[in-house]
């Protein structure tokens, strides 16, 4: 498993992926583009073999206290083996390097799994979006964590945490990094 920096030219494999994942609600790919080149999103992908097999967003604007986990997908075939935690921390640690202090995300109520992930890594459940998710009508659960706690929470030894190791901070590309299986790979989440 390799984790790098998402580029526009890794839109239509995105995209394959988003259409899999989200067969009813799929985000458009114009929409899609615009978030791969926004300055305030930040997204990497999961490569297996040369092959995406995951990807995940994170909104948050220069010097804003907050921000937003827009998505994070797994391909089906990839799920439960740590991808969705690993995808996510890597968020994590973006929106701690842009300062900010805490970090909220909408998830589907019909999806245990991923709300079984985001409340591991420390998120709470902070609200509801009745019928948020069209045409399906299903709620969202609102949840934050409190990103200043998770950076100091004591890791584990056995956790290794993806490693930046490309130039800059903006598109980062990250090492291939071992990553614990735990129980709970969200899927697609969001």
């Amino acid at each position: 498993m390799s984790l790098r920096g998402a580029t526009l030219e890794d839109l239509d494999a995105i995209m394959a992926l988003e259409h899999a994942s989200f067969p009813s609600d799929a985000w458009s790919e114009a929409m899609m583009r615009e978030e791969l080149a926004s300055p305030h999103g930040w997204y990497v992908v999961v490569e297996e073999a040369g092959r995406l097999v995951g990807y995940a967003g994170l909104r948050a604007a220069r010097g804003a206290a907050d921000a937003d986990i827009q998505t994070i997908t797994i391909a089906a075939g990839a799920r439960g083996r740590g991808r969705g935690r690993a995808l996510l921390r890597t968020l994590l640690e973006e929106a701690a390097r842009r300062k900010v202090r805490e970090v909220f995300l909408e998830v589907r109520a019909d999806n245990p799994v991923a709300q079984k992930l985001y409340a591991s890594e420390g998120f709470t459940e902070v609200g509801r979006r009745p019928r948020y998710y069209q045409p399906d009508d299903v709620d969202a659960l609102v949840m934050k964590l409190d990103l200043r706690g998770w950076v100091a929470r004591p890791v584990p030894e056995q956790e290794i945490r993806p490693t930046q190791v490309g130039p800059g901070a903006d598109r980062p590309v990250l090492a291939e990094t071992p990553v614990p299986s735990p129980n709970t790979d969200a899927g697609a989440c969001t």
